[in-house]
């Protein structure tokens, strides 16, 4: 007799990877929610934080976060009867007992054809009756197996199992105890009426909402082990009002003294700069109004950083002017070389700086996002501002005349 142990280190080792995985999968999930920059991320050894910012239904949001399901692919066993296998107690070879949801038995075969990690994508959806279903799409191994189930199995019936893992929280004698179950549903089984392999549709759903839950589910992959919710808190939007306000504050105050700076340094310029830069301002709220995202604390700071590169970029523009007025006596050169020449370092600066913020949106999560998002708007909308509206102000201003001096 041989007797075999997992070392603590594999034990160890498994136990990080499927934090790992479901850190993962939970993200996935909260994605397909909407839940605007949300925060998710390790705590201690084996816990998960997951902090979901102006979410209205909590309930969904915790049943979806805390599911633990998948699909099976099975064919229904039509040479044996489910009620005879139940009176008797003895299941057929090769097949074992399922029931639908209303209780209806049905005996599947054992073998899998495909099961819901075959599956790469599920969007929900209804049929020519407006029932609900879901359209899946399976990998290249799943399809290969579906299709040739359906080319040997034609006109034979496929079920699809419905398999979910709940921990159900018990109050015995004043003690709680957590007891986990798997149910496993038949949603449907239906005659194979043609050949099909990566692509098909599931029906038979109770409802839309199912639809929608389990679509959004298969999408998000499934949780490598079950989780339980050991601590829940609700904070109030005042909180995050109070937050909010001072960050906007924040916002009004730099905005103040960059307009007061700049007017006193470059005076006519600088105050043809602070227009630039106000309407800089409002052309980022606006894109952010058109997107419907949500200000948050680090999207303020992003913003916050846009005004100062904003300002940044007008400072190079009026001191390379400046240069220009000292070893060129006309102003209109001046100004056309002080734009031209301090083109390409802006030019440089900002789309640097863009390209690290499209590195962030594309592998940050959550509030690192939305910091990349608001900071990639104003990037853009500040290099606009800066080189093409400030200069048609201020060609507006010294073109066509003749002036003894500029006021910067």
């Amino acid at each position: 007799m041989i007797y075999l142990a997992i070392s603590n280190n594999a034990q160890k080792n498994a136990k990080k990877n499927a934090l790992k995985q479901n850190i993962t999968t939970l993200r996935n999930r909260v994605d397909e929610l909407g839940v605007a920059e949300p925060i998710i991320q390790q705590q201690g050894l084996e816990r998960i934080v997951v902090q979901l910012p102006g979410v209205q239904d909590t309930a969904r949001a915790k049943e979806i976060l805390g599911a633990v399901a998948t699909l099976e692919f099975r064919l229904v066993d039509e040479r044996n009867d489910p009620q005879t296998a139940i009176q008797s107690g003895r299941m057929p070879i090769g097949s074992k007992l399922y029931y639908f949801k209303d209780g209806r038995p049905l005996l599947l075969k054992n073998r899998v054809i495909a099961t819901g990690e075959n599956i790469t994508g599920a969007a929900s959806g209804v049929d020519d009756r407006s029932a609900p279903m879901v359209n899946i799409t399976l990998d290249s191994i799943g399809g290969r197996a579906m299709l040739d189930t359906t080319k040997k199995y034609l006109k034979h019936r496929m079920a699809v199992v419905f398999i979910e893992n709940k921990v159900e929280t018990i109050i015995k004698n004043g003690k709680t105890i957590k007891k986990r179950t798997t149910t496993k549903d038949i949603i449907n089984a239906a005659t194979i009426e043609g050949v099909f392999s990566s692509r098909f549709q599931i029906t038979g759903i109770d409802s839309g909402r199912e639809a929608r839950n389990l679509a959004l589910l298969l999408r998000a992959g499934s949780l490598s082990t079950p989780i339980e919710i050991i601590e829940e808190r609700t904070i109030g939007p005042s909180l995050g009002a109070d937050n909010i306000e001072k960050g906007v504050l924040s916002v009004i105050i730099g905005f103040m003294l960059v307009l007061i700076f700049m007017a006193m340094r470059y005076r006519v310029f600088g105050l043809v700069a602070n227009i630039a830069l106000t309407l800089n301002l409002a052309m980022i709220v606006a894109v952010l109004s058109l997107l419907q995202a949500t200000l948050t604390l680090p999207g303020i700071a992003g913003i916050v950083l846009t005004v100062g590169m904003a300002v940044d970029a007008n400072v190079l523009i009026f001191e390379r002017i400046k240069e220009e007025l000292g070893s060129n006596s006309d102003i209109q050169k001046a100004i056309s070389s002080g734009y031209d020449k301090a083109l390409l370092t802006i030019a440089d600066a900002n789309i640097t700086t863009l390209i690290a913020a499209l590195v962030l949106f594309s592998f940050g999560t959550g509030p690192i996002k939305g910091f990349a998002i608001t900071l990639s708007i104003g990037i853009i909308t500040s290099m606009f501002t800066a080189i093409i509206v400030s200069r048609a102000i201020i060609n507006k201003i010294y073109g066509g005349k003749k002036h003894q001096e500029l006021s910067i």
